[in-house]
């Protein structure tokens, strides 16, 4: 985040089982963003409520999450367009442009070369999966019961299908 400013869009470059959403959410909050992020799931019939979010946040200073860029792959000249034209004299310098999608070949290539790139991948593996959700689980959530230990095991069960199942 640091790297960018109103006119380089943040692109998440999605992979499957990855969800990078909700970590921007929390990312918001902490930033004194939260109630300043407007974001939409991109889709037919979703481009002009897109075009008026990002001119929105132009405006006002908000930061736009255009979810699955990859579904409205029409629109995606009109948002190149977009981020073509930002005019840093004329932005708001809160503004930014947050986008997610799977690879596309079809995505435009101005856009991709004037952004910042991220990906979010899954973690390989049973243990490192395991690993990754028993340290995003607060401690309290275990003993959040009159019975912790039978209360750790069932958790441990489930966090261990949970991975099983991504992992396949």
């Amino acid at each position: 985040f640091q790297d960018a400013n109103v006119a380089m869009p943040l692109i998440f470059i999605l992979s499957s089982g990855a969800d990078p959403v909700k970590g921007l959410l929390a990312y918001a909050e902490q930033s004194d963003m939260g109630d300043r992020l407007d974001y939409i799931s991109l889709g037919q019939g979703q481009g002009p409520k897109a075009e008026k979010m990002i001119k929105t946040g132009k405006e006002t200073g908000r930061w736009v999450l255009l979810m699955n860029c990859h579904l409205f792959i029409s629109w995606l000249s009109t948002l190149e367009k977009e981020v073509e034209d930002v005019d840093p004299a004329k932005t708001d310098p809160s503004y930014r442009l947050w986008l997610t999608s799977m690879p596309s070949a079809k995505f435009p290539v101005s856009v991709l070369q004037n952004g910042i790139k991220m990906t979010n991948e899954p973690p390989k593996g049973l243990r490192a999966n395991l690993r990754t959700v028993l340290a995003a689980m607060p401690p309290e959530r275990f003993d959040a019961t009159d019975k912790p230990d039978v209360w750790r095991k069932v958790m441990f069960g489930l966090l261990l299908f949970n991975a099983v199942i991504l992992e396949r």
